[in-house]
């Protein structure tokens, strides 16, 4: 809704409240409030109404309107004693920035406001107040606010969400399944999900697994379901804790899944937009020469963009980088992901029926709220929601220890 529409739409609520008897009698430059040694009036309590209403904000009721100048009253002590000052260029600078939401210059933003009985001192008063108290948070508290990197991967989406939704315990069995062995292996997975208890499946996956949980038994740490190929979804949910799924293909392999445990934390599962990843191939299959160059290669890249730097002089389609959005990508591939932080690889995957090693590496994780986000854009919410936080005990604080009569 547009500036004029809501000029428009508030008139007659400004024109009733103007008019009649009742409201001409009325002494509006009466206290209505004393705040230590300062004071509030009807007539300041009826523009900040109005004001409010004009701009279809909330908290335009007699109360709140009432409230947020004692508030006013507080904070303004507070900036006045610690010394900070607006200049005149600050507040001119603030009244057009604040105009310029109503996509109005100052002067008609304030003409606006004019004709429907709304004094320009009332604009620049609440502009002022909250500039000043700005800058007062800022200088008190900025040092104390310090954003660690985790905050800003979880607010990104990029970590792991543990003890979100609901996460599963899993134990893991995938089986290299290249053509000339897929009858055999389509015959062993089926005589593995007929596991009767975990020790047998774990004992399965020391043998033939080729994920690097093997040495744990095919053990996976608690893993968030919205982590998992969405696909995955209503098969696990349909297990019951010891039962194994049937064989599912996935390329070039045979993966088996066994529900060790399933928890419901009560938060709200994380939605991702996003998956970026990247997929660096390697000659060689599984074979030891090719393990060996992928785990030094793991110990000389920490993140994604490390691998163009390696995949330099080679054919473009030994690395492919890109996001997908969940349900795009391989079932095999999510399923790897889904183990992973940003910077941890695994190589369990095969290509080319078995002959190239995928040296799979998890880039971002990019929640459906922050699809849009960047880095900086986190870091400065992050930093106003703690700023936020001190102003409101600083708030808290200042009321406690004030004088506040209503009248």
């Amino acid at each position: 809704m547009t500036f004029s529409k809501l000029i428009r739409g508030c008139a007659l609520v400004a024109a009733l409240a103007l008019s009649g008897p009742a409201a001409q009698a009325q002494n509006l430059f009466k206290p209505v409030a004393r705040v230590n040694d300062t004071v509030v009036t009807g007539f300041e309590v009826q523009q900040r109404q109005r004001f409010l209403q004009l701009l279809n904000a909330p908290g335009s009721d007699r109360e709140s309107a009432l409230q947020g100048l004692i508030d006013d009253r507080l904070r303004a002590a507070e900036i006045a004693r610690s010394g900070i000052e607006l200049t005149p260029a600050g507040l001119e600078e603030g009244l057009e920035e604040f105009a310029a939401r109503a996509n109005l210059t100052k002067d008609e933003f304030i003409g606006a406001l004019e004709q429907q009985g709304v004094d320009r001192a009332t604009l620049r008063d609440f502009v002022s107040n909250s500039l000043g108290w700005r800058e007062l948070v800022r200088a008190r508290f900025l040092r104390r606010v310090n954003i660690s990197d985790d905050e800003i991967e979880r607010a990104l989406g990029n970590t792991r969400s543990r003890g979100e939704g609901i996460r599963l315990l899993l134990s893991e069995i995938i089986i290299p399944a290249p053509p000339q062995n897929a009858a055999r292996v389509n015959a062993l997975a089926e005589r593995i999900a007929q596991s009767t208890s975990e020790a047998q499946f774990s004992s399965f996956a020391r043998q033939y697994s080729a994920t690097a949980s093997r040495g744990r038994g095919g053990r996976m740490p608690w893993t968030p379901l919205e982590n998992l190929p969405p696909a995955l979804h209503p098969i696990l949910l349909a297990l019951g804790p010891g039962d194994v799924t049937a064989p599912l293909p996935i390329p070039n392999a045979v993966a088996l899944f066994q529900l060790r445990g399933i928890e419901e934390t009560g938060a709200p599962a994380r939605r991702y937009a996003e998956i970026d990843y990247a997929a660096y191939y390697l000659a060689g299959g599984r074979s030891a020469e090719t393990l060996a160059a992928a785990e030094k290669l793991r110990g000389e890249v920490d993140v994604c963009d490390d691998l163009y730097g390696v995949a330099q002089g080679q054919p473009e389609d030994v690395l492919d980088r890109g996001a997908k959005k969940p349900g795009e990508i391989p079932q095999d591939v999510a399923i790897e992901l889904a183990k992973l932080d940003p910077g941890e690889v695994s190589t369990a995957l095969t290509r080319a029926n078995g002959q190239t090693l995928v040296f799979l590496m998890l880039c971002d994780r990019v929640a459906e709220a922050n699809a849009e986000a960047s880095r900086e854009d986190v870091v400065s919410a992050l930093r106003q929601r703690k700023l936020q936080g001190y102003a409101n005990l600083l708030m808290e604080q200042l009321r406690a220890d004030a004088r506040i009569i209503i009248q």
